[in-house]
């Protein structure tokens, strides 16, 4: 067995990470684009969502379950804060701590929601709706085996 010789084009042909970074930044810059009059980005949008979901309540856990540096989590949601858009309570047991949007980050997510329905139907469109659920599928496994 002969070893496949690495060039910079075998990267770019091949590496997991080179490509999933360029769709990532591909697509966050659409979602970007259509947050953009509402004064969001798509990182903000996402973490308004989570907050609202009520997904875990320690900032470990809920960087670990958006695949985020637990120190860019942090520093997000002192930005959303500083807008006025979420409170983040005091560290508690066990690094626990209350997130909740504040009115003005329930009017901004209502207001952000139907902008992102028309960026996910844009893509969809783009993709096709077979194409789409394949690739979320993917995706799913993806971030379940990383």
């Amino acid at each position: 067995m002969t070893k496949k010789e690495v060039t910079v084009a075998v990267v770019e042909q091949e590496c997991a990470v080179f490509r999933t970074r360029m769709a990532a930044r591909k697509v966050t810059r659409t979602y970007d684009e259509a947050l953009r009059p509402l004064g969001l980005k798509v990182t903000q949008f996402t973490l308004l969502v989570a907050i609202k979901h009520g997904i875990p309540d320690s900032i470990s856990e809920l960087a670990e379950s958006l695949a985020m540096e637990r120190t860019t989590l942090t520093r997000n949601l002192q930005l959303l804060e500083k807008q006025g858009l979420a409170t983040i309570g005091p560290e508690g047991y066990r690094r626990a701590r209350s997130m909740q949007l504040t009115p003005l980050g329930e009017e901004k997510l209502a207001a952000a929601l139907p902008v992102w329905r028309q960026a996910q139907d844009q893509l969809v469109r783009k993709l096709g709706k077979g194409r789409w659920i394949e690739a979320k599928a993917l995706l799913s496994e993806i971030i379940s085996t990383a």
